[in-house]
């Protein structure tokens, strides 16, 4: 299936504005509730953790392709996904095992917060 992503500069600007955060050693996720029954996901990783386009680019696609896989967990809200360290091929296994920890969290945060009546 395919990725929905966040492009827009304003629909960026309202999940960092919303000030929800979740931390990792590798990541923040920046969080907010949309109105979709879809998930929507944003990278950004800045020049200053990685100089080179390459580097930044590699570190996009791993974490597009993670959120790929992983966009069942996250119905109903928009992440973003900020590198706060920068990643290469041998760190792939915990990247991977921080965005699934990351995504679990959240979906264990609406669950706590939106009990569904049985």
């Amino acid at each position: 299936m395919k990725l929905q992503s966040l492009k827009k500069t304003d629909e960026f600007s309202s999940v960092f504005s919303f000030r929800k955060r979740l931390y990792g050693e590798w990541l923040i996720a920046h969080v907010k509730p949309n109105v979709h029954t879809h998930h929507r996901f944003g990278l950004v990783v800045s020049k200053k953790i990685a100089k080179l386009a390459v580097d930044r680019n590699y570190m996009k696609r791993v974490l597009r392709e993670l959120c790929r896989l992983e966009q069942s967990a996250t119905n109903g809200y928009d992440v973003v996904f900020q590198v706060r360290k920068a990643f290469a091929q041998a760190d792939f296994q915990r990247v991977q095992r921080e965005v699934s920890f990351l995504l679990m969290k959240l979906q264990k945060r609406a669950t706590e917060s939106n009990p569904r009546d049985t």
